[in-house]
């Protein structure tokens, strides 16, 4: 607890508060986009956005993968449910809340007696399909951390030789989605604080298009030393016009890509296009299962159609994962959507950027 605690120490982020301030540039803005869930939570739990300068923007982007999951992939998941009344559907504990377009989720079916499972392991999922005789379809949804997690249940399934089992793929991929924010003249992003956890899979190589185009790039871990590590190295990096990936999170992350991570994807996906919400359609960003593990393929298997990907009215969760605005700038936050009552998957996700503000707060200006 007391090595946890040094990376909360007050003198310690008074000191590089301090740092920061005295490396801030005059007339400067400082755009510093966090691609990850995590690191929104923590900026926004640790009040960072108020203890800053004006001048550092932080700017959430597209790192809760429940979050960017479509609509209309969301909305399949209840018909599914509802034309098979037997099936149950296994999730993470963040997709149980997530509403359709008619408002309801897997926690109201629940409620209606549906079949809904929710798990904290691809392990529970093998053991529950072992000894049950129900159709189990699990809804895959991630980035590199969780994709290996989905890749082995199927290869084990494939071992066991277990039939009742499918999986949705929603999994996505990094690397596409950099790219587009990098091309995005409305951002015009100075350095990205890159996610641990998923670093700890891919290696520091996911961040080179950003240095190559002039961005700093900070993976970072998730405490407020950490955090503010990353802000620092940023401004520095972008002060000197000498950019590079600046690793301050090396108790976890060692620089190199997973490759056991790597042969477990590769074994069971290939690449396939994916609609992003709030973005659209990126090619290559995300996953399908291979032909020699279709068998578990839970679009295949039930001839699942997905609905138009058209967003829910009203909702800007799309224009708050792209960066545009701030929570607190979509009409319907804090009055109509709520913790309580949500109405886009960023109120709901641990890692959804308006639970984050709606939780603890943001800078408001």
């Amino acid at each position: 607890m007391n090595w946890i605690e040094s990376f909360r120490d007050k003198e310690i982020v008074e000191n590089l508060l301090k740092k920061i301030e005295y490396h801030i540039l005059p007339d400067k803005e400082y755009k510093i986009m966090e691609i990850c869930g995590t690191h929104t939570v923590s900026i926004s739990r640790s009040g960072l956005r108020y203890i800053l300068p004006k001048s550092v923007r932080l700017i959430s982007g597209p790192g809760c993968p429940v979050c960017v999951t479509a609509q209309g992939e969301i909305d399949a998941v209840f018909e599914l449910l509802k034309n098979n009344k037997n099936l149950t559907i296994a999730v993470y504990g963040d997709l149980i809340r997530v509403p359709g377009s008619d408002g309801k989720s897997l926690l109201d079916y629940r409620g209606n007696g549906y079949k809904v499972k929710i798990i904290h392991s691809v392990l529970d999922i093998l053991k529950y399909a072992q000894h049950s005789n129900d159709e189990i379809v699990f809804v895959s949804i991630g980035f590199e951390t969780t994709t290996p997690q989905t890749a082995f249940l199927i290869l084990e399934a494939f071992k066991k030789d277990i039939n009742n089992l499918s999986i949705l793929v929603f999994n996505k991929t990094m690397p596409e989605v950099i790219d587009v924010l990098l091309s995005d003249e409305n951002l015009q992003i100075d350095g990205f604080l890159c996610p641990g956890h998923v670093s700890a899979v891919t290696g520091d190589e996911l961040y080179l298009p950003m240095v190559r185009r002039g961005k700093a790039a900070a993976i970072s871990g998730f405490e407020p030393v950490d955090v503010l590590y990353g802000i620092l190295s940023i401004i520095e990096q972008v002060n000197n016009k000498e950019f590079k990936i600046v690793n301050n999170y090396k108790r976890v992350v060692k620089g190199e890509k997973n490759k056991v991570a790597f042969e477990l994807i590769n074994n069971v996906f290939e690449p396939s296009d994916a609609i992003w919400r709030g973005i659209g359609l990126i090619k290559n960003s995300g996953l399908k299962i291979k032909k020699g593990y279709q068998q578990y393929d839970a679009i295949k298997r039930y001839g699942i159609k997905f609905p138009d990907y058209s967003e829910k009215k009203g909702c800007r969760c799309g224009d708050v994962l792209k960066g545009y605005i701030t929570p607190d700038e979509c009409e319907l936050f804090g009055v109509v959507c709520t913790a309580d009552n949500p109405y886009g998957p960023c109120m709901v996700s641990s890692e959804g950027t308006c639970a984050a503000y709606y939780q603890f707060g943001g800078r408001f200006e």
